[in-house]
């Protein structure tokens, strides 16, 4: 099998153009995590109170990125909400009502965001997650600073039910991550195979 030879003058633009390419693929990821790393949605046992707060606390979100939420539709569902109303436990006149049983909310642009739970009660016993998207410079934004980030009527970027991941899957997805950027990785190890191996 005969190996393919590069040019000495062609080798640093290869090396560039393969660093370019790594950058690339490091602004184009984007993950999915399953809340609270937990098989579903449901009200925080007593042993494990905080677990949605230490949860959102122990991830940095980015735009680009979606939650997930499990949860039996017969028995539960996921409601988005304002500051107030999550602070207050009100059910009432929500920004967005999820009740598919694998509800994904996709992260579109940063500020705040408030979920509860649509169940009656379970707010109260700590089901409910708030999450902070900061902007393209690190900081973190709140509704209640901006207009521009005010709750709208609706949320048009939520889509429909996806499968659920089976019990015996990889670490990577049972900890709630899937990369996004299959084709980019692909690309980065064919060039890391057939062309970068010859540049050394």
């Amino acid at each position: 099998m005969a190996t393919l030879r590069i040019p000495r003058k062609y080798r640093s633009l290869i090396i560039l153009f393969q660093f370019f390419l790594l950058i690339q693929i490091q602004l184009v990821l984007c993950y999915q995590y399953k809340v609270g790393d937990l098989n579903a949605w449901n009200i925080p046992s007593s042993a494990n109170k905080d677990v949605y707060l230490k949860w959102s606390k122990n991830h940095l979100f980015k735009l680009g990125d979606s939650i997930l939420f499990l949860y039996p539709p017969s028995e539960d569902s996921v409601i988005q909400v304002t500051k107030q109303n999550y602070n207050s436990c009100n059910l009432k006149n929500p920004i967005l009502y999820m009740n598919n049983g694998n509800s994904l909310f996709n992260i579109t642009r940063p500020g705040e965001f408030y979920f509860t739970s649509g169940a009656e009660g379970h707010c109260e016993k700590l089901q409910k997650l708030h999450i902070s998207i900061g902007g393209g410079n690190g900081t973190s934004y709140d509704e209640a600073d901006s207009p521009a980030f005010a709750p709208s009527p609706s949320y048009t970027n939520v889509f429909g039910s996806i499968p659920v991941q089976s019990s015996n899957s990889t670490s990577a997805s049972s900890s709630g991550k899937v990369e996004m950027s299959v084709f980019a990785a692909v690309g980065l190890l064919f060039l890391s195979l057939f062309i970068g191996s010859t540049i050394l």
